[in-house]
């Protein structure tokens, strides 16, 4: 078996308004590749860019049980993970809980690797979550932006 390097995935999301205008962005490295993604919706909330944001990362790996280090300025998307409230939402069905067209996403891709994730204090100076953030405001910024049809608020 290969052994294959750590992949970094830095995400951010970010909504003007909550609801409003939203986007995400992302940074994926694996040794010396690098790649940037980013997307917005016409209305949605922070939250849901923060999640789609790991998801999108996630999704573009391109092989299966890849270690990822996931790094997140979002305590929604973090704790959920590391404090086991995802687990307890799968449990109940996703019963009253908000997002969870994303969680069910997010577990479908998540359980495909090994996943650690870091929290980071946002807007702090760490390059790679700033670089995030830019792309998520440029993201929602655009004009013509499609609905998020899991949002529901909308």
């Amino acid at each position: 078996m290969e052994n294959k390097p750590t992949i970094y995935l830095y995400t951010d999301g970010a909504a003007s308004g909550n609801p409003g205008p939203g986007g995400y962005g992302v940074v994926l490295q694996c040794g010396p590749a690098r790649k940037e993604m980013s997307g917005g919706f016409a209305k949605t909330t922070n939250n849901r860019m923060e999640l789609l944001a790991v998801i999108v990362g996630l999704e573009a790996i391109k092989w299966d049980r890849a270690t990822v280090e996931v790094w997140s300025d979002s305590s929604y998307v973090v704790k959920a993970i590391n404090e086991g409230w995802l687990r307890n939402w799968e449990a109940k069905g996703f019963n009253k809980v908000k997002n969870p067209d994303l969680w069910m996403r997010f577990l479908q891709v998540y359980r495909c690797h090994n996943v650690t994730f870091h929290w980071l204090k946002g807007h702090a100076g760490h390059p790679e979550n700033e670089r995030c953030d830019r792309l998520a405001v440029a993201a929602y910024q655009k004009t013509d932006l499609p609905e998020d049809y899991g949002y529901e608020g909308r």
